[in-house]
C-alpha cells in the first residue's frame, strides 16, 4: 500500500506564493508520474499540473507561467510551486501518483486534500 501526505495549503494574499509537497511512503521502487488536481464547491476536480513518468510537466492554461511541477525522486516528494496566486486558484488540491512498487507492481494513489485559499 502507499500512503500521501500533502502539507503546505494555507490562507495567502492575492500575488503570493504557496509550496505545495505530497510524499509517498509504502513499498515503494520509485514513483512515476504525478500530477495535482484542484476542486472547488459544485465542481468537478480539475487537474491542473502533470509531470510524466519521464519528467515532462504539462499544466492547464490558466496556471501556466505561475505555477510549476516538480519531484524529487529520491525523497518519494512532489511538489506544486504556486506564484502570483489569484483568488480563482482557491480550492482544496490534491495530489495523484503513480508509483512501481518493490514487488514490480503499480499503484495510484490520492493525497487527503490540502487547502489553499487566496484572499484578493
Amino acid at each position: 500500500q502507499v500512503q500521501l501526505v500533502e502539507s503546505g495549503g494555507g490562507l495567502v494574499q492575492a500575488g503570493g506564493s504557496l509550496r505545495l509537497s505530497c510524499t509517498a511512503s509504502g513499498s515503494i521502487l520509485r514513483i512515476n508520474a504525478a500530477g495535482w488536481y484542484r476542486q472547488v464547491p459544485g465542481k468537478q476536480r480539475e487537474q491542473v499540473a502533470f509531470i510524466s513518468t519521464g519528467g515532462s510537466p504539462n499544466y492547464v492554461d490558466s496556471v501556466k507561467g505561475r505555477f510549476t511541477i516538480s519531484r524529487d525522486l529520491d525523497k518519494h516528494t512532489v511538489y506544486l510551486q504556486m506564484n502570483s496566486l489569484k483568488p480563482e486558484d482557491t480550492g482544496t488540491y490534491y495530489c495523484n501518483v503513480d508509483t512501481l512498487m518493490v514487488d514490480y507492481g503499480f499503484s495510484s494513489s490520492w493525497g487527503q486534500g490540502t487547502q489553499v485559499t487566496v484572499s484578493s
